[in-house]
């Protein structure tokens, strides 16, 4: 464990390794914002009543809701659970310092672009786009004060921030219903949604797994597609026993799991970095 984390800390030094970062940092950074799939659809479960049997199932949940309610109203309770200021996990801002080429935040939050902005770096946005609302775009770009962009212009930001399902901030972009994620991966095989610059970027890196879990479909096939042509091995810190799918799904993708909190980043850094 020793060598993978002086790997690791090596390798962020480097540039060389590519955060993919989830909804577990939420809680540790003492947000109260919905930090799973079954938490987030019941949260939207509770606001709108749909059937029993999609109550935890995220994309189904939306799926009611914008089918009966309309894509403004789902839109809307999204904007509502994420709207405000999030914690920054301290994690969030040791990445932001590091001006790393490429970081992926598969959540809703705002909290690792308000790390970036922190720094006052060049930095910029990414984010997938659901096809009911941008149909024929996959991605679109923002800089740092949330401007729409061209893509040309992130080959210029010292860090990238990858949104694959979209933000509440700066533009209300959310891949959440199970219609958006259909049009998604009917493509994400030939890597169409994928923008070209992070299919550059990830070209021989390693990806570390923070606050994920690979416990369901949809965020597996998300981390196997993002990490296509990458590294052939990636770490993953998971302190909780993974279930078979997970095993399974880790073994695969050459992920090494390290049963160890988050915070173990900051506090071995100083020492794996001076040996």
């Amino acid at each position: 464990m020793d060598k993978d984390l002086s790997e690791i800390f090596s390798g962020l030094a480097e540039g060389r390794i590519i955060p993919y970062l989830g909804p577990g940092l939420l809680p540790e950074a003492g947000a109260t914002l919905p930090s799973g799939l079954p938490a987030l659809a019941e949260v939207l479960s509770s606001q709108v009543t749909v059937p029993h049997k999609v109550r935890r199932n995220l994309t189904g949940a939306a799926q009611y809701i914008e089918n009966f309610k309309h894509r403004k109203t789902l839109v809307g309770m999204m904007d509502k659970t994420f709207a405000g200021d999030p914690p920054i996990h301290p994690l969030q801002r040791d990445l932001a310092a590091r001006k790393l080429p490429l970081i992926v935040h598969l959540w809703y939050d705002n909290g690792m672009a308000k790390a970036l902005a922190e720094q006052g770096t060049r930095w910029g946005r990414i984010q997938g786009l659901s096809q009911t609302e941008h149909f024929g775009h996959w991605t679109g770009y923002m800089d740092a004060e949330g401007q729409s962009v061209e893509a040309a212009v992130a080959a210029e930001w010292d860090t990238i921030l990858y949104e694959p399902w979209g933000s509440q901030s700066p533009a209300n972009n959310y891949l959440v219903s199970d219609t958006d994620f259909v049009e998604v991966l009917t493509e994400i095989d030939i890597q169409t949604p994928i923008p070209e610059i992070v299919q550059q970027l990830r070209t021989g890196r390693h990806f570390l797994f923070v606050g994920c879990r690979f416990d369901d479909q949809l965020q597996r096939n998300f981390a196997r597609q993002i990490m296509k042509r990458s590294s052939d091995h990636h770490w993953a810190l998971i302190e909780a026993p993974l279930t078979r799918n997970e095993t399974r799904f880790v073994q695969e993708q050459g992920i090494r799991v390290l049963q160890l909190p988050s915070d173990v980043l900051l506090n071995a850094a100083p020492a794996a970095l001076a040996g």
